[in-house]
């Protein structure tokens, strides 16, 4: 079993989202092992996203990230990193397959509802980083 962290996004929240996102992830045969609803200040935007501090859009995607509530959450399941990537669909909405999350809920490349681990590693990482324990 591999563990992940899952973040649903300041757009998806305000607009009730959640909910709805959640039941995919069990749909889907993840479980939720932990989950809780926060707001982070700018600064740790720029702690969890320091990987991408050099490109273009880190600015944008960290004022975002703290721009509103945010759903953090520890899904597991097998292969559950690549597992979420799927479920997620591409970065871009309109890129996106058809029944991910994000085609179905994303607005734009920066507004795209959730948020996924990339890597096992960087799992472990940010799931320490949201459930310091």
């Amino acid at each position: 079993m591999e563990q992940t962290l899952s973040i649903v996004k300041p757009d998806a929240v305000e607009r009730n989202l959640e909910g709805e996102i959640k039941e995919i992830f069990k749909n889907n045969g993840f479980q939720i092992l932990k989950e809780k609803k926060i707001q982070i200040e700018r600064s740790e935007a720029e702690k969890f996203y320091k990987i991408h501090e050099t490109k273009p859009f880190y600015n944008d995607l960290c004022e975002y990230l703290s721009s509103g509530p945010i759903v953090v959450m520890v899904l597991e399941k097998e292969n559950a990193v690549k597992g979420n990537r799927e479920l997620m669909g591409a970065t871009n909405p309109k890129d996106a397959d058809d029944g991910t999350i994000r085609k179905k809920y994303g607005i734009s490349i920066d507004k795209n509802s959730v948020h996924g681990s990339d890597s096992l590693e960087n799992a472990k990482i940010e799931i320490n980083f949201f459930f310091k324990d």
